[in-house]
């Protein structure tokens, strides 16, 4: 019996190639107002997390608006930058910059802009962290500091991806989707049980002291972290169990 053997060299090994797929691009949504970034970073990715949302702002008259992230980790950086009390205004790929790194011209726009309410405007750029060990990154970032007006905001700051562990992207996720919720009554019952009582240590040692459904003053903790009127360690699973304590 003879057999007919394919020399490996001859067959291809790696994943066929597709045709590149077109931008995701969203329709009006009723009472939603669109996303207004420079660049729609919508695109399909085997390699990155894609994140679409809706947030809300004083810039905005707190109207729901569009908002598009090229990865989780960028994702988790807005969402911690939107549930501040601080930040007045949130806005995603604001603008583009040409630059010049290593005898190269390249255009980049920038991940996220932060309007603090005193005015102050700050731009961040998002980048995991094995890309922020090479210099050449570093390059990178000071061509596009140099390259991006002074008018565009007062300052640039740089975020690493892991500083946002998995962990502390799903709770920043739930803090920022619970503080749409709003619910003062909880808020304000649940904070004040808290101040007055000496015996909590863990989040369940709240309920009996709030005359409301657990479940309500189990969001009411969420957002009371959010606010930074409780503490929490964000990069475990915040729960039931989970140690809080009143912010100094």
């Amino acid at each position: 019996m003879s057999y007919d053997v394919i020399d490996h060299d001859t067959f291809a090994c790696s994943p066929p190639k597709l045709a590149k797929s077109p931008m995701i691009k969203l329709d009006d949504i009723h009472g939603v107002l669109p996303f207004d970034g420079v660049r729609n970073p919508g695109s399909r990715s085997s390699t990155s997390h894609r994140v679409w949302l809706t947030y809300k702002t004083p810039a905005n008259n707190w109207k729901l608006k569009v908002g598009i992230c090229e990865s989780a980790a960028e994702a988790a950086v807005s969402m911690e930058f939107l549930i501040d009390p601080d930040i007045y205004d949130v806005r995603f790929q604001p603008l583009t910059v040409r630059f010049q790194c290593d005898g190269k011209s390249r255009e980049y726009t920038h991940d996220l802009l932060i309007t603090l309410r005193n005015g102050h405007r700050r731009l961040v750029f998002v980048r995991n962290q094995a890309s922020l060990d090479k210099p050449k990154t570093w390059r990178e970032i000071a061509a596009i500091g140099r390259a991006t007006p002074p008018s565009s905001a007062n300052d640039m700051i740089v975020v690493s991806a892991a500083d946002y562990s998995r962990q502390r992207r799903e709770n920043l996720f739930r803090m920022h989707e619970l503080m749409q919720q709003i619910d003062t009554e909880a808020d304000d019952l649940t904070l004040s049980a808290i101040e007055g009582t000496k015996s909590i240590w863990q989040m369940r040692d709240i309920f009996p002291h709030v005359d409301l459904p657990q479940s309500r003053v189990f969001r009411a903790c969420y957002r009371l972290i959010a606010r930074k009127k409780l503490i929490a360690n964000l990069d475990h699973v915040i729960h039931e169990t989970s140690r809080v304590e009143v912010a100094a």
